[in-house]
């Protein structure tokens, strides 16, 4: 086998990336490859624990960890869709794109080997795809969710609908998609094509045609969780990866007896969450169960109040705990709900935002847990509970789901993928122009 060298280009946007983007990663520097990571200082630990070289981001958007205070902008006080869509494009594509474009070339001509084989990017860093097609060095996007772009049969992405049905449901989704494509492009195409023109690309007619320009779109999910549509034939479902974060990676305990166990999982970067864990564990609390909850790296676990039933723990292995668990309740991650299923447990859910809404409906679609709004009771929360561990169907098809996704993440796609790089590359997008350095 021959040795590649690739440069991954990843954000820490969404938390929950982190792991399973660094998992490919390890994966490939574990099958004897050179990969450096181009990533945040919040991430400089996990990259390590990878085996990859970790280079920092000295132009695009870096933050030491996931406090509030370094959050790029405070989602959790935008209540209104259309001002959250547009402040997460312009701070986590379009600002820092220029940013991206120069680390990344800076990272080409650091390298003494020379250009690497391959770019590997995250779906938010624009500006590393924009480099790489620049300097006409093939990339790859790893999508570790859900197809999120437009595409023929799959409903627009955001509102968590269900599959159309009937003429009034396909009415629905081409009002939304239309509605979506305009906020999109009106809030992201000034600001990429004058970055695409600084490096002699030409505009972009969507923003999606600069994640169609690479040669792969990898997600990293199974088609039997996603919904059935036609995506482009670059896209390619590898399996999930199943790891766990790095600061994951302790000791952990459940409380004592022999009740069932409800893991409690919600995000790792902060949304605001403290309120709901206090209602989900004021929920376990009248119940017949035992709980484990763990709030991540930005909420105390001191400021929620448990009964000895419960335990509330900044973190825990998940591979650990899982087997041991009966339920999870979560915000609907990809990669909580992932790691659920593939040990056959169903959810209960309760989105906060980003995608948790779409891979929420996902999940009820299939009968594999129910959804909650996130300011749902704690009543409700406990009724929500008893039905789910009551109800055998929910676990059964969380079975189905699992047996699918651990087929699939064992099936070594995601590397025959990533290391067949001599594959011409597979896009759809415009002509190149001759690439040329930003003046």
């Amino acid at each position: 086998m021959n040795c590649n060298a690739y440069l991954f280009a990843l954000t820490d946007g969404g938390g929950g990336t982190v792991a399973p983007e660094l998992g490919v990663a390890r994966r490939l520097v574990e099958r004897g490859h050179r990969v450096t990571v181009l990533a945040e200082d919040s991430m400089a630990t996990a990259v390590a624990r990878s085996g990859a070289t970790f280079r920092r981001w000295q132009h695009g958007l870096n933050r030491p960890d996931h406090s509030p205070e370094h959050a790029p902008y405070r989602e959790w006080e935008l209540n209104s869709p259309p001002a959250l869509l547009r402040a997460m494009i312009n701070h986590l594509i379009v600002e820092p794109a220029a940013g991206y474009a120069r680390d990344v070339l800076d990272a080409f001509q650091a390298d003494p080997a020379g250009r690497p084989d391959l770019v590997v990017t995250s779906f938010f860093a624009f500006g590393a795809m924009l480099a790489a097609k620049a300097e006409r060095v093939p990339f790859d996007v790893l999508l570790p969710n859900v197809y999120p772009l437009p595409a023929r049969g799959m409903p627009p992405f955001g509102p968590g609908f269900a599959p159309a049905r009937g003429p009034l449901g396909h009415l629905r989704d081409q009002i939304f998609r239309a509605m979506s494509q305009r906020m999109w492009d009106g809030a992201a195409l000034p600001g990429l094509n004058a970055t695409r023109a600084a490096h002699g690309l030409p505009p972009l007619a969507h923003f999606q045609d600069q994640v169609l320009e690479a040669r792969r779109q990898l997600l990293l999910t199974s088609a039997a969780f996603d919904f059935p549509a036609a995506l482009p034939s670059s896209a390619r479902y590898v399996g999930p990866v199943l790891d766990d974060p790095a600061w994951a990676d302790r000791t952990w305990s459940a409380p004592p007896g022999d009740a069932p166990l409800v893991l409690v999982s919600l995000s790792t970067t902060f949304q605001d969450q403290a309120a709901c864990l206090q209602r989900i564990i004021d929920a376990l609390a009248a119940l017949p169960v035992r709980g484990l909850v763990t709030t991540g790296p930005v909420i105390d676990p001191g400021a929620l109040r448990a009964p000895a039933s419960v335990r509330v723990v900044e973190a825990a292995p998940h591979a650990a705990v899982l087997p041991e668990a009966a339920l999870v309740v979560t915000h609907g991650g990809h990669g909580t709900l992932v790691k659920a299923f593939a040990a056959g447990l169903p959810a209960v859910i309760l989105p906060h935002g980003r995608d948790q809404a779409d891979n929420a409906a996902r999940v009820t679609h299939h009968g594999a847990g129910v959804a909650l709004s996130r300011t749902a009771a704690p009543a409700r929360i406990a009724a929500a509970i008893r039905r789910v561990l009551d109800d055998g169907s929910h676990r059964r098809a969380a079975g189905r789901l699992g047996a699918a996704l651990l087929h699939d993440a064992r099936s070594g796609r995601l590397l025959a993928e990533l290391e067949d790089v001599q594959n011409p590359t597979a896009t759809s997008g415009p002509e190149r122009r001759p690439a040329r350095r930003p003046t």
